[in-house]
């Protein structure tokens, strides 16, 4: 097989709208729902088989963490946004990728530029000092890589989300917490809880068929305290409860709204169809699809990219400006944003030094019914 470095194709309707019938894509979906049908009904802390792959690929997202505790953040008091070591965590990210893959079993050397691309676009994006669902989807894409070239096999399938994929979200909230990483979009194309998706739609796909959990029980905090060492989507509630303060209402309007589904088989067929929608289907987001010989494009090819489109976020349509020395932004965001969207760190930490509140964004309906 031929391996090439992966590439940003979209730029327009017509092309999303292609991908959106393309083999690439019912492949992004396919090993979702296989991944959401393997995991109803287990709990992160039973037992699963781990091949060696699996024991590798938790080496590599140790190796994350401890790269992201050797860099601390720069003192950066002035600003609510992005801090800008991250920028240092990412470039040592990029030099170290190459030997991280040399350690997976099974995997072709010359696959590992291709695959690396996937796995550094996963931690956020260095220009922004953002995150969101489309950093989240190239860990998808990565892990989906892994199983294609036999580093973990269908039977690690249950360990791919329970082990390595909830790894995953523990290290982000760690680099969401030192670099105060801001959330990659502010009008629809947001995680659930400011940056993910997936934990919640395998998350709710963990208590499908539950005898006595339902959604419901987001909102008591006894069951958050006891179950959230089993389920993500309640250790997901448990951490966004920890940051910010004041009802779910406020902060979280569209998890609070899903709450009042009746069952979890409910929300999980809702979560799957605004994935659908709200990742795969918007143009904001999937511009920064990156295809190769792995996930490959097969439709028209764009026209010459501008500065203007490389600029663009996995999660906004629009262009952001350089920021100053503290961070800030150097002149106003375009008309789509009106105001940056800083860090739910970053805010929580303003918020005890300067005692305001937090409000939450406009949120749209949710294909729950």
């Amino acid at each position: 097989m031929s391996f090439h470095s992966p590439r940003k194709v979209i730029l327009t309707p017509d092309q999303l709208s292609h991908f959106q019938q393309s083999k690439t894509h019912q492949d992004v979906i396919g090993f979702i729902e296989e991944l959401n049908e393997r995991i109803v009904g287990v709990k992160l802390t039973d037992e699963c088989a781990q091949s060696p792959g699996i024991m590798a690929v938790m080496g590599v997202l140790e190796k994350v963490e401890e790269t992201a505790r050797g860099i601390p953040p720069v003192d950066n008091k002035a600003s609510r946004f992005g801090n800008p070591a991250f920028k240092t965590f990412y470039d040592k990210l990029q030099e170290l990728a190459p030997e991280l893959h040399t350690t997976l079993p099974n995997l072709p050397p010359e696959a590992i530029p291709e695959i690396s691309v996937y796995f550094c676009e996963s931690w956020g994006n260095r220009t922004r000092i953002d995150y969101g669902s489309g950093m989240e989807l190239n860990f998808l894409c990565w892990m989906l890589c892994l199983e294609r070239l036999g580093v973990v096999t269908k039977e690690d399938q249950v360990a791919l989300v329970t082990r390595i994929f909830w790894r995953y979200i523990q290290v982000m909230r760690i680099l969401q917490s030192t670099y105060w990483l801001e959330p990659a979009g502010s009008h629809g194309v947001w995680g659930l809880d400011d940056y993910h998706f997936l934990p919640f739609l395998w998350g709710s796909a963990q208590l499908k068929g539950h005898k006595h959990l339902r959604p419901k029980s987001i909102h008591d905090n006894e069951i958050m305290d006891e179950f959230a060492k089993d389920y993500m989507y309640f250790a997901c509630i448990q951490f966004i409860n920890s940051i910010k303060t004041a009802s779910l209402r406020w902060h979280s309007p569209m998890l609070d709204d899903i709450s009042a589904v009746k069952t979890w088989d409910k929300v999980n067929q809702g979560m799957l169809k605004m994935y659908r929608v709200e990742v795969l289907g918007k143009l904001p987001v999937i511009q920064h699809f990156l295809f190769g010989s792995l996930l490959p494009w097969d439709g028209p090819m764009p026209p010459p990219r501008t500065d203007t489109d490389e600029a663009c976020g996995h999660g906004h349509a629009h262009t952001h400006d350089d920021r100053g020395a503290a961070g800030q932004r150097e002149v106003g965001w375009g008309d789509c944003c009106g105001i940056p969207v800083p860090s739910a760190f970053g805010a929580a930490a303003a918020e005890k030094s300067n005692a305001t509140g937090l409000a939450g964004p406009n949120i749209r309906p949710v294909p729950f019914d």
